[in-house]
């Protein structure tokens, strides 16, 4: 019998989580990585605590998956947990450590391949407190409170501290225009593991289940002869052709 693919992902939780290592090597191997082993009523499974930082779940569940496909394991691997297909580090900017967070979402945003670590990296930018257009929002508020305090009674000072009273405004539309796109992300990403793990269940089902499963010849035939015109389907295939009386004379 084929040995089940053994798939690592993202868990909407943010613990990555190894299923499908049922036999007693591939989970040897998967806690010589690091991974927890956890067995309940779903079955035995390998998990990475929530706390692991993000780095630290890459290189693991990369050298998970290594060893796995030496051992001629068939493993599943998203590329958002391998160091080989990871994007290089977005380079320090100075001053600029805000710009260089969000070309790190923005490459998270890019290596999502399912709806789940898309709903992830989307929330860096969209959480309605410490999101990072929330963040722009109030350092654009603040900063027009800033300037007519600093430069009262300058109608120069006033005309500006509008329009940056105004971008603020913009971006709280553009928040509103996404409200409700995090639920969206997130049931796309549940349909999308359901799937996953639909189609995972179905390559470990055996053969001999499959046979049974199938309808037979026996069955299709009397499913056929029970349906409405079948005696005249079956009639015809006989041979005997349905008797027209003739025109009249």
């Amino acid at each position: 019998m084929p040995v089940p693919p053994i798939i690592l992902t993202h868990e909407f939780s943010g613990s990555v989580v190894a299923k499908g290592a049922n036999d007693d090597l591939s989970a040897s191997l998967l806690k010589h990585a690091g991974f927890q082993q956890i067995s309940d009523w779903h079955g035995r499974r390998h998990r990475l605590p929530t706390t692991t930082p993000d780095a630290d779940k890459v290189a693991i569940a990369t050298h998970a998956a290594d060893m796995l496909r030496a051992a001629r394991y068939h493993v599943t691997l998203p590329s958002s947990l391998d160091a080989t297909r990871i994007s290089p580090p977005a380079p320090a900017l100075g001053p600029y450590a805000a710009g260089t967070e969000l070309l790190r979402t923005t490459e998270r945003i890019r290596a999502a391949e399912n709806g789940a670590d898309l709903q992830r990296a989307v929330d860096r930018l969209l959480h309605p407190e410490h999101g990072a257009l929330e963040r722009v929002r109030e350092a654009l508020k603040v900063t027009s409170k800033q300037i007519e305090q600093i430069y009262d009674h300058d109608d120069e000072a006033c005309d500006l501290a509008y329009r940056f009273d105004y971008a603020s405004e913009y971006v709280r539309g553009a928040q509103s225009e996404l409200v409700g796109s995090e639920a969206q992300l997130r049931r796309v990403g549940t349909a999308s593991q359901d799937q996953t793990e639909a189609r995972t269940r179905s390559s470990e089902l055996p053969d001999h289940q499959g046979a049974a499963l199938a309808t037979s010849p026996a069955a299709a035939k009397a499913k056929v002869s029970s349906t409405p015109g079948s005696e005249t389907a079956q009639h015809n295939a006989a041979g005997h052709s349905p008797h027209f009386s003739g025109p009249r004379r």
